[in-house]
């Protein structure tokens, strides 16, 4: 009998492209239980299951009077997992008519010819005028604006329900400190999805 046993890992990068400045660089966690059913529906070309949103929020975090940042655990466990207190999302699937700049916010995957491991590439910017409402410059004394981010996931598309809304599950979650997405700046985020397969061979 041939085992075969999969591990997926994630990894976030979020920075400045103007100064390169890197604002977080650290490993997500994984929905373990929606990344399988994602897996499976679109290798079975369900038409869903893939990669579509990639959602931010700003519940992940909080600061206390002195500075003191509390995280919250990433929030990965059940198919109706969901960010703490999700404010914007944008659409990263670069085949979807939906997207507006689709040359920037995309997907990218890339393999090497004899390594058992691929990676996906999903990258997103938040372009200076975006998202709407947000304040002129990033010098808040607050933590708890809408455009203040502590948290990021990539969410799957399950098709859209009666009201024609895009149905979501979420497959991955990570948590950092506050960072404050102004006018005056573009933020780009490069996360990247690893899939790997472990085989061990048993003989029975």
């Amino acid at each position: 009998m041939i085992t075969v046993s999969y591990k997926i890992d994630g990894f976030l990068k979020i920075y400045d492209p103007n100064t390169l400045e890197v604002f977080v660089d650290k490993h997500n966690a994984i929905n373990y239980e929606n990344m399988s059913t994602a897996l499976a529906d679109t290798l079975s070309g369900r038409g869903y299951g893939e990669i579509y949103y990639m959602a931010f929020g700003d519940g992940g975090a909080s600061v206390d009077e002195t500075g003191v940042i509390t995280y919250l655990p990433p929030n990965v466990n059940g198919i109706n997992a969901a960010l703490y207190n999700q404010t914007y999302q944008k659409i990263v699937d670069d085949q979807s008519s939906f997207n507006q700049d689709p040359t920037r916010n995309k997907m990218t995957v890339t393999h090497t010819t004899g390594k058992v491991y691929s990676d996906i590439l999903v990258q997103c910017l938040l372009d200076y005028g975006e998202p709407p409402g947000q304040a002129a410059f990033d010098n808040s004394t607050q933590t708890d604006s809408d455009y203040i981010f502590d948290e990021i996931g990539l969410l799957a598309n399950y098709g859209t329900d009666t009201d024609g809304q895009i149905i979501t599950r979420l497959l991955t979650h990570v948590i950092f400190h506050p960072i404050q997405k102004s006018l005056n700046r573009q933020i780009q985020i490069d996360y990247t999805l690893r899939i790997q397969t472990l085989t061990n061979l048993i003989t029975i």
